[in-house]
């Protein structure tokens, strides 16, 4: 006969039974299929990166030993050089981290044959990034915005001083590491298709889903008479409240139903600080979730609040059945190391069987994702052959399953905080919103920390020694040494 069941153990069985319910069922059965899902998106995108790899590997077979820069060796050939148009590289500089000026080094010497002129922008002269001035590059002091993003500021000045003949304007961001040939790369698909409005790219922290254009770029290729001539309010709509480069431009692309476009060679190594925090990591969650609070029309805030809603009933979805998950086990558990009747524990196998569903669901997803970053860092490894190696020995594969679920249930706290404040700080500057565009700019340093994002930018009191980079060597790792705080991407981005 079964031993009386105890307080604790009919409370768990009670909560068991009910996640056996038809509305719990519906959810667990909706985690596994986000789980597929998410696995199917990472092995199409897979299947483009590894076309790409092997279209890098026939060419060298062919005798063409510089396939990592163009498909067409004839392309290096003098006369073809001299028709390349005139580029500038615009990147707005908030602050000097550890891994800034590898970065930068990457950046500078791109292997580009046409005309190509790098404008660093910073807000003054008191800004760490100032002092680093032993490169080939200008250096423009932006002074403070008024009416936008720092950010964006920075942005809208690199671009009226850069040449007069550019075709092309990149802006970088300065976390992102550059592959020899990515700008010949974008210049050739942006000279293939005139119609192409803005090409971006992403960084290799880790794999992540999609959301089509609203994500967050590490880069984006524009045509330099866009901005000159305010083609589709692009200068106008940045300039008047604009918080977000990405949202923005990618709101402008929708409502004129322009081209958004990534090739597969757009992904680069994306360092982290080696000494992250939690504090941090959050402060750079509510970046990532205050851009849905900016909107320049009434078709982009519609859209926003649709990502808004989605993406914080998906993130939610994912982690719910996990939970329950927990509780089918802990009451499996509890029934097998006592003798229960088979009528209080009727509800045991149910469980279980869903459990081993959501478990199968979440080694094909983990499985994919793997594939994805394995083949990522091999691309990255071929676009970059003078560089030192990347590697996935650094992947805890345990922890980053744990980081998702941490970031995914913080993705709807952060985007309701988001929404009720309408305010974020942003690398020591408090911007609030009224109406989707910036309304009020704070700033001091007392405003936040000393830090920035996630590449552990120091904001204020740094020098930059001159002969850094002339072979100082920062760290190799790429940040993704998972602790369980250190990065937590979301399957859902990117």
């Amino acid at each position: 006969m079964g031993e009386t069941v105890s307080a604790f153990d009919s409370y768990l069985f009670s909560a068991s039974r009910a996640c056996c319910s038809p509305l719990a069922i519906f959810i667990q059965i909706q985690g596994c299929v986000i789980c597929l899902t998410l696995a199917l998106g990472w092995a199409l995108a897979a299947y483009v990166r590894n076309r790409e790899i092997k279209r890098i590997k026939d060419n060298m077979k062919g005798g063409n030993s510089f396939a990592f820069l163009y498909h067409d060796i004839n392309d290096l050939e003098h006369s073809n050089q001299a028709k390349l148009p005139r580029v500038s590289v615009v990147m707005p500089l908030k602050g000097f981290g550890e891994h800034n000026l590898h970065n930068w080094r990457s950046q500078v010497t791109s292997l580009y044959g046409g005309p190509l002129e790098f404008l660093f922008v910073v807000e003054s002269t008191e800004d760490p990034a100032y002092h680093a001035d032993d490169v080939d590059i200008k250096i423009v002091v932006a002074d403070l915005s008024t009416t936008c993003s720092q950010k964006v500021h920075n942005q809208l000045v690199g671009v009226d001083r850069m040449h007069k003949d550019s075709k092309y304007v990149l802006f970088l961001d300065d976390d992102v590491r550059l592959h020899p040939g990515t700008i010949g790369a974008l210049v050739a698909e942006m000279e293939k298709n005139p119609e192409i409005f803005i090409q971006t790219g992403y960084p290799l922290d880790l794999p992540s889903g999609s959301l089509g254009s609203y994500c967050i770029y590490e880069y984006h290729m524009m045509h330099a008479d866009d901005f000159r001539n305010d083609n589709y309010g692009v200068v106008s709509g940045l300039r008047d409240g604009g918080y977000s480069d990405d949202m923005t431009l990618a709101a402008i692309a929708g409502n004129h139903k322009r081209l958004i476009t990534s090739p597969p060679v757009a992904v680069f190594p994306h360092p982290l600080a080696s000494d992250l925090s939690f504090s941090r990591y959050w402060n750079y969650l509510r970046k990532q979730t205050f851009v849905l609070e900016s909107y320049i029309s009434k078709v982009n805030w519609v859209m926003n609040r649709a990502l808004f809603s989605s993406h914080c009933y998906l993130s939610w979805g994912f982690v719910a059945p996990y939970l329950m998950a927990i509780i089918h086990i802990a009451a499996a558990l509890r029934v097998a190391s006592k003798e229960y009747s088979p009528e209080e524990t009727t509800f045991a196998s149910g469980g279980l069987l869903l459990v081993s569903s959501l478990a199968i669901c979440t080694i094909v997803e983990l499985l994919s994702m793997w594939n994805l970053t394995r083949i990522e860092v091999q691309l990255c490894n071929m676009l970059s052959p003078e560089a030192s190696p990347l590697s996935l020995a650094s992947y805890n594969w345990g922890l980053v399953f744990i980081a998702l679920l941490v970031d995914n249930f913080l993705y709807p706290v952060s985007a309701f905080r988001s929404h009720l404040t309408q305010s974020i700080n942003w690398s020591g500057i408090r911007y609030h919103l009224k109406d989707g565009k910036i309304s009020k700019i704070d700033r001091g340093k007392d405003i936040g920390s000393n830090y920035t994002d996630l590449g552990g930018k120091h904001l204020y009191d740094v020098m930059i020694s001159n002969d850094s980079f002339k072979g100082k060597t920062f760290g190799r790792s790429l940040g993704l040494a998972w602790s369980s705080w250190d990065y937590m991407p979301n399957p859902l981005w990117h």
